[in-house]
Parts: C-alpha cells; sequence; structure tokens
C-alpha cells in the first residue's frame, strides 16, 4: 500500500510539473487582513507544487469521512527546486535552514476546491541559512488540493494535487 501510495504521489508532483502549474504565479495576490503581517519584511517567497494527503477516519459519530493528514511539496525558486514542504508543518531550504510553522490566520481560498489561504508562526527553527529567522509564513494564491467526496475504508489515504505561494517575512 505504501510503495502504491508513494507512486501515486511521484506520478501527481510529475504531472503538475507537466502541466505547467508549476510556473510561478507573476502577479502578487492582494494579502487579506486575516493572514496580513504588517511591518515584517519578505525574505523569501517559494513556489510549492506537491499534494495534500488525506486519510480516511472515522468522526465522533463514528461516519468515516477524509482528514487532512500532511502536505508534500516541492519548493521552487527561479524554476528550480530550492527545497521541500512536509508534515509539521515543515519548510526545508536546500541552505540546511529550515522552519516548522503553527497557523494563526486563514481565509477561505479563491475557489471551493483550493485550499485556505494561511498565516503561520514561526514555532521553531533548525539550520543558520534563510529560513532561520523567519517568524511568519504566509500561504498564498493556493490552487487546487481539497479532497472531496466519501472514503469508505479507514486508513485508506488518498492525495490531491495543489499548488502554492509560501511568503516568508520576518521581523524588525
Amino acid at each position: 500500500m505504501t510503495s502504491i501510495f508513494t507512486r501515486q504521489i511521484a506520478n501527481t508532483i510529475m504531472a503538475l510539473s507537466l502541466s505547467g502549474i508549476a510556473a510561478v504565479s507573476s502577479a502578487s495576490a492582494q494579502v487579506p487582513d486575516a493572514i496580513a503581517a504588517p511591518g515584517e519584511p519578505q525574505i523569501a517567497r517559494l513556489h510549492a507544487e506537491g499534494a495534500q494527503v488525506y486519510e480516511c477516519k472515522a468522526d465522533a459519530a463514528g461516519n468515516l469521512a477524509w482528514a487532512f493528514r500532511e502536505p508534500i511539496a516541492t519548493l521552487i525558486a527561479d524554476g528550480k527546486t530550492v527545497g521541500r514542504h512536509y508534515a509539521g508543518p515543515n519548510w526545508e531550504y536546500s541552505d540546511g535552514s529550515a522552519v516548522v510553522g503553527k497557523v494563526t490566520g486563514n481565509v477561505p481560498g479563491t475557489t471551493a476546491k483550493d485550499i485556505p489561504w494561511l498565516r503561520l508562526e514561526a514555532a521553531s527553527h533548525r539550520g543558520s541559512g534563510i529560513l532561520s529567522g523567519v517568524t511568519t509564513v504566509q500561504r498564498i494564491n493556493t490552487a487546487g488540493g481539497i479532497l472531496s467526496g466519501a472514503c469508505s475504508s479507514a486508513g485508506a489515504l488518498q492525495s490531491k494535487p495543489y499548488s502554492a505561494d509560501y511568503v516568508f517575512l520576518r521581523k524588525g
């Protein structure tokens, strides 16, 4: 099951790259107040493409439903892979620096199929590179990632392709 799922994720990421979804949005999105970080300058903006992974779980009433499990994405700058994004949520840059975030604000995505835009505060850091001084991360310009429909087998995994821009900010 795991190897089949891993192949599904790899195929999803490859399909995103080949379909042109990998293009970094050249239009700068207006950031809503609910996720704004006034006075914090941007230190990096990376495009992500990958998948939102869901697991079939029983809710409080015992009904099976898809529950978000983790993101799996490649971080891209100037058309080159520069890092990865994964459960935590973690963002890891190629210089060895990393930041873990905690959600502090959100607004709905542009369409019902798009994951929300987020503001996350840095909860911890690793390394001493570009992400070491990050205090806030914004997820904007989301496309896709919402899984809909019923699930019938507890523990089943399903992925849904998504893309987003992550803006890394620093106080001061």
